[in-house]
């Protein structure tokens, strides 16, 4: 599907609203009104300052991250590739992977962001389905893929050092063995900030086509203009002011999905900050020695890393008898959580000003703990199609089970009888939406009802007088009660994960029984000497006892206990469809 045909927001007098939007936003706040301005600026004005970093590996300057984009602009050259054209990207968090995606937007093609975690056929799929013209992928990915399976390519080249896997074009290959020459030959005297001239994008201009991960069933193509990424990073940039130049941060999340790519990565390199992307799993051990060297200001997460320390080395310490009377103990009690809030402080490095969560909601415990010591935490709300910021609000103001305010540049309506209390779809509209999906119309169509501005966001929640969103749940996952009242798994699973001995649950209509399927701690429950069999009845109770506080429409049938962690994409949500019968 061409997008300059699809029905979101294409044709001659929407273009010329969004440029007013850009043109006022710009003015206000002195930025360029297109993303490239800004990547020129930030380039420019931060030459000698460090950039991207492998943790404990290769570094780039700003400087350096120029010379590499300029190369890759050369190979492009050579290659023929032209404006608009699809190069696939598809690896590891790096920072050449950085490199590369700054080099497709500041050339004017469209990149791909494939996710790593995706198998060879999904890859080679997906790469067809976009008709790239070149892929980036780190070795190990390319060597499983086959060259006559992807007939699009005029080349496939290694994201490290950008070595070439193979070429049908004669003159990138040459070019590719002479690229220090040519790039010498092009600037002879030097190569500096006066140099840097990058595409002058327009608002409707397709940037990316970056594939869902498919937590619900197949992975769809998420068309987004330059105005959408352009719209997210000038609001972090007016919004999250205490980040400066040179600040260190951790990079943690996929580059291949939105929220680390734009989010956390994007929008720091933007201010100058430096990126340091982990060279390991981000496992706690391995995130806090990050913390600990880097010294972030900012962290952006998934509940999963907070919980953990929390749950794991904060909540056992305060169930000891004696600290369960000292926290009873008027002004005891608030020394007590101050020391633990300063010691949390300097787990995460000692500087950290705000730790934003995303893609799911925090462990209600976990939340209401850290709400109580008055931790700098707050949770965002966003998705894909709308690249991917949505709602958020400070620590400052955030409020326990809200997902914050509509960002700038858009708006929000809930389609409720009484949107404050009763659950509805929630639509929006504005500059970080979509274009739509690339090539499935019919799927555009789908999440755009009403054929105006107005997009589904597939979520159904509640909105407060003061403009607070809580999400209630997937209008895709919600399940019918016995007299068809609406039932919100999530909301379940929250509480199901707060009960003992419980890492992670789904909850599923089994033939018309609402079932929990559970995955244990076994590992703390072995630790106490808990037999499966006992580990069955303590659930069995706990359940029981939930279900006192549930509606008995939405109480719970029965329970399974499994014996693996389920599975998830990416971004760690977990594949509902391949549990529900």
């Amino acid at each position: 599907m061409n997008h300059k045909s699809s029905s979101q927001l294409t044709d001659k007098r929407e273009d010329r609203k969004y440029i007013r939007i850009l043109n006022m936003a710009s003015r206000e706040f002195d930025l360029p009104r297109n993303l490239n301005g800004i990547i020129e600026n930030a380039v420019k004005n931060n030459w000698e300052r460090e950039a991207l970093s492998d943790f404990e590996g290769v570094n780039y300057s700003y400087a350096d991250v120029a010379e590499a984009i300029e190369k890759i602009h050369i190979l492009f050259d050579a290659a023929e590739v032209k404006k608009g054209d699809k190069v696939a990207l598809c690896g590891k968090n790096s920072s050449d992977w950085m490199i590369i995606y700054l080099s497709c937007l500041t050339y004017g093609v469209v990149a791909v962001p494939i996710l790593h975690e995706f198998n060879s056929e999904s890859i080679t799929n997906l790469v067809n389905h976009s008709e790239s013209v070149i892929l980036f992928a780190d070795k190990a990915i390319m060597d499983k893929l086959e060259a006559d399976r992807l007939p699009t390519l005029k080349a496939a080249i290694y994201i490290s050092e950008t070595g070439i896997a193979f070429s049908r074009n004669e003159k990138l290959s040459e070019t590719r063995s002479r690229l220090n020459e040519i790039f010498g030959e092009k600037y002879p005297e030097s190569f500096g900030p006066s140099d840097i001239s990058y595409y002058k994008d327009q608002p409707e201009d397709l940037a990316l086509i970056n594939y869902t991960s498919g937590s619900t069933g197949t992975p769809k193509g998420v068309m987004l203009p330059y105005r959408s990424i352009w719209s997210n990073i000038v609001y972090c940039i007016e919004h999250l002011t205490f980040m400066h130049p040179g600040d260190g941060m951790v990079n943690m999340l996929p580059l291949g999905h939105m929220y680390g790519m734009v989010i956390e990565t994007l929008h720091p390199f933007l201010k100058g900050c430096h990126c340091h992307f982990l060279s390991k799993a981000p496992s706690p051990k391995v995130l806090l020695s990050a913390f600990a060297n880097v010294r972030p200001k900012l962290i952006i997460t998934v509940p999963l890393v907070l919980e953990k320390i929390i749950k794991g080395n904060i909540f056992p310490k305060l169930q000891t008898p004696s600290m369960k009377i000292l926290l009873n103990l008027p002004f005891i009690n608030n020394i007590i959580y101050g020391k633990i809030k300063e010691k949390i402080v300097a787990a995460f490095g000692g500087r950290i000003q705000e730790i934003i969560i995303g893609g799911a909601p925090l462990n209600p415990d976990v939340e209401k703990f850290l709400y109580r010591i008055k931790f700098p935490v707050t949770v965002g709300y966003g998705m894909t199609e709308c690249g991917p910021l949505l709602t958020y609000a400070p620590s400052s103001i955030s409020k326990p089970q809200t997902v914050g305010r509509i960002v700038d540049r858009m708006e929000v309506k809930i389609n409720s009888k009484d949107p404050q209390n009763i659950p509805g779809d929630i639509m929006v509209k504005g500059t970080n939406v979509m274009l739509g999906y690339y090539k499935n119309p019919e799927a555009t169509r789908e999440v755009f009802p009403f054929g105006d501005e107005w997009m589904n966001t597939g979520d159904m929640g509640t909105m407060d007088k003061e403009g607070f969103i809580s999400i209630s749940g997937r209008s895709k996952t919600m399940l019918l009660g016995p007299s068809g009242q609406n039932i919100y798994p999530e909301e379940i699973e929250h509480k199901i994960n707060s009960l003992p001995f419980v890492q992670e649950s789904l909850v599923i209509d089994d033939g018309g029984k609402l079932t929990a399927l559970i995955f244990p701690d076994f590992e703390e429950a072995q630790k106490q000497g808990i037999s499966r069999e006992r580990l069955d009845k303590l659930m069995e109770t706990n359940i029981s006892n939930l279900n006192k506080h549930l509606e008995s429409f939405s109480r719970l049938k029965a329970h399974r206990l499994v014996d693996q962690e389920f599975e998830k994409t990416p971004k760690r949500s977990i594949k509902r469809f391949l549990y529900q019968k």
